[in-house]
């Protein structure tokens, strides 16, 4: 063993290289595991915000009735809590929302546009010529955040709910992210707390007894007469109404048409006139005749009128 004097020490080295070797493998490896966390993390925040919706089709809300109604109920939580004027949804920003989708750029927000004029047929064919007339009476809330009028319960709304899903379909089979996996309740928001950060740290509950006195309160009817696909980040219309890319209206013509007793009026309208005009015609004719086969009328009328011509473009002058 003299004569190797550096064989322990080779041992040694190499147990050292060896042990260091693990240590470094294994620091590696805690790295490698820290760096693998924060790309996954890295990746549901990117899918997170890659999903997240950026447009929506909405119903707006066009009765006066209702937008009034709704702006009494915004004044007596105000004059209760001064605070909450900052959570205040804008009277011309007042809908019910269809559903939600994720549109990444301009070739998706062209297929969306086509989509929405594709679900015209569908939901004229689901109406069959019937008024959807929705009924807005109540106060309710999500998790004290955010207050809604409530959409009554009866068929109209049942309808609603069928429209919602049929055109949902129709985004979903053309490629849109569309709509989400809660189940659609359709309501009117017209507060929340969301609407500020600073209001949303001040405050963490609405409290119900705000807006106690209207909490079976009757708003308004609305018929369905117009979808919209609005952009929720697009700068908004003067009106306080989301920025529009396309709308598809229903009842139009039958809007534009006159009903039968309105066309029975206007024919006999018609009728009666050109009676009359005829009648009128066939006189002035007949007098005509007589001051021709007279003489003197006709040649002093034309003198008067003459006369009366040169007045008139002596005054002009």
């Amino acid at each position: 063993m003299a004569e190797m004097p550096f064989v322990d020490t080779d041992i040694e080295d190499k147990f050292i290289m060896h042990t260091t070797s693990e240590i470094t493998i294994k620091k590696k490896r805690k790295r490698t595991t820290g760096k693998e966390i924060e790309e996954d993390s890295e990746r549901k925040k990117k899918k997170k915000k890659q999903y997240q919706p950026n447009y929506f089709i909405s119903l707006p809300i066009t009765n006066p009735e209702i937008t009034r109604s709704i702006q009494a109920v915004q004044d007596a939580v105000i004059q209760k809590d001064q605070r909450f004027s900052k959570a205040m949804v804008h009277s011309g920003s007042l809908h019910v929302t269809m559903f939600v989708m994720h549109l990444s750029n301009k070739e998706e927000i062209s297929i969306a546009v086509g989509a929405l004029s594709d679900s015209k047929d569908f939901v004229e064919d689901l109406l069959k010529g019937k008024t959807v007339d929705l009924s807005f009476q109540g106060i309710d809330h999500f998790k004290n955040e955010v207050g809604f009028v409530k959409l009554a319960e009866n068929d109209h709304t049942a309808i609603l709910r069928e429209i919602a899903e049929t055109m949902k379909k129709i985004f979903q089979e053309k490629g849109i992210l569309a709509g989400e996996e809660r189940a659609f309740k359709p309501h009117l928001t017209f507060m929340k707390l969301s609407k500020s950060t600073p209001l949303r740290k001040q405050v963490k509950k609405i409290d119900p007894s705000l807006y106690e006195d209207f909490k079976s309160h009757y708003f308004g009817n609305e018929i369905l007469h117009r979808l919209d696909l609005c952009s929720m980040l697009k700068k908004k219309q003067p009106n306080g109404y989301y920025y529009c890319e396309s709308s598809i209206v229903f009842g139009e013509k039958h809007a534009a048409e006159p009903d039968d007793a309105e066309l029975v009026s206007l024919s006999k309208r018609l009728v009666e006139n050109a009676v009359l005009k005829a009648v009128q015609q066939y006189l002035e004719e007949t007098q005509n005749k007589t001051r021709q086969t007279d003489g003197s009328p006709v040649k002093t009328e034309e003198a008067a009128s003459g006369s009366k011509n040169e007045s008139d473009n002596d005054n002009s002058k």
